[in-house]
């Protein structure tokens, strides 16, 4: 018999966290608040200060840790310790590290939720961290090592088609639920194209794969800045850029809160995606990219077969080489110098992110798979 409303009212479920903090967009945001707004009692396990109540989800605390290695294995335990003493009726982990855990709750018969954020085995390719030599070896064995975990979950959640796919042809149960922004985060944003500042924008963590140099130089060959809202990690990435001549128009905002990204979008003229062509890259669905389309900005993205066709069919933005610093200041300049076409390219991905490309729509389909998997 199928689940309505009031009949899982108190159904207890859990998601576990050892790498993403409480503030979690995907994890908190999104899916554990829209769990909470249909009737579930909702418990996350993350790294936090103290155990405590937050906007009606309960949050039970691991320790914060030093090293990975610590955190993937102390941590993990005392996530499986706690998560077992919730007596949840599903359990939904979110890390890689965490994939034993999901597979020895599932040995006790519990009913686990793999959430899938992005393809490890080619992320792994890009991990300054792992030496070079060892990065081919160790992605090789990390996917068969998920394959076969995966294989004997209830089921997985991925964050793009494309990761779903991949699971798909190896017979597990998957379902994509995208990363797409809530419609009443940026959807109120009034664009006033004739108060914006001659300015471009890139918002979240980036690295010299998510194109921070080419950003650089590209910003130095134009009449405007950039609108830097993030950090650069690791530190030998940061040293890439900061003297170069461009820096000086690059406006360093910081690591923000979600409040005031809404700011950096109202000042910008178009909203950048310049990942390099890397594995993981090629059939990611960047949440920033639908974020810019939310605030009404057009998008200056990656020349790649899936973006360029979505961004094509929108009509939302341009495409551009991210190798190549002169092609993208042509494209950023070409967005200062023609405001008319800028607005109403940043109008059709507004109507886009509102008609298809939002959370509401996705989170039907998280909704309807918790149901199923409680009948």
């Amino acid at each position: 018999m199928k689940f309505k409303r009031e009949q899982h009212l108190k159904i207890r479920v859990c998601h576990l966290s050892t790498v993403h903090p409480l503030t979690d967009g995907r994890i908190f945001e999104k899916e554990c608040r829209t769990l909470v707004k249909a009737g579930y009692e909702v418990i996350f396990i993350t790294s936090h200060e103290r155990n405590e109540e937050v906007r009606g989800i309960r949050i039970i605390a691991l320790p914060k840790v030093k090293s990975r290695l610590e955190r993937a294995i102390m941590n993990g335990l005392r996530a499986f310790r706690k998560a077992l003493s919730t007596q949840a009726a599903v359990f939904h982990f979110h890390d890689p590290e965490l994939i034993p855990i999901g597979f020895f709750l599932s040995l006790c018969g519990k009913k686990v939720i793999y959430d899938v954020h992005e393809d490890v085995p080619k992320t792994i390719l890009n991990r300054d961290w792992i030496p070079c030599m060892m990065r081919r070896p160790i992605s090789s064995v990390f996917e068969k090592v998920e394959n076969w975990c995966a294989r004997r979950m209830k089921v997985l959640v991925t964050a793009t088609p494309a990761i779903r796919k991949r699971f798909a042809s190896l017979k597990c149960k998957a379902l994509d639920i995208n990363n797409y922004p809530m419609l009443s985060e940026f959807q109120g944003i009034a664009p006033h194209w004739n108060r914006k500042e001659r300015a471009v924008c890139y918002v979240g963590s980036v690295d010299r794969y998510r194109g921070i140099v080419e950003m650089t130089k590209a910003i130095a060959q134009t009449n405007g800045k950039l609108l830097f809202a993030g950090t650069i990690a690791p530190e030998h990435h940061r040293k890439l850029v900061t003297h170069l001549s461009g820096w000086r128009q690059v406006e360093e905002l910081g690591q923000l809160k979600r409040e005031f990204i809404g700011g950096v979008l109202t000042r910008s003229m178009a909203g950048l995606v310049l990942f390099h062509p890397s594995p993981n890259h090629l059939d990611a669905l960047p949440t920033k990219m639908f974020e810019y389309m939310s605030a009404g900005i057009p998008v200056i993205a990656s020349r790649f077969p899936l973006w360029e066709k979505l961004i094509q069919e929108t009509g939302c933005g341009l495409c551009c080489d991210p190798l190549n610093p002169e092609e993208i200041a042509g494209a950023i300049q070409w967005v200062f110098d023609h405001t008319e076409e800028a607005r109403s390219m940043g109008e059709r991905g507004r109507k886009a992110v509102y008609e298809k490309y939002n959370w509401e729509t996705e989170s039907k389909k998280l909704l309807n798979l918790y149901e199923k998997l409680l009948q």
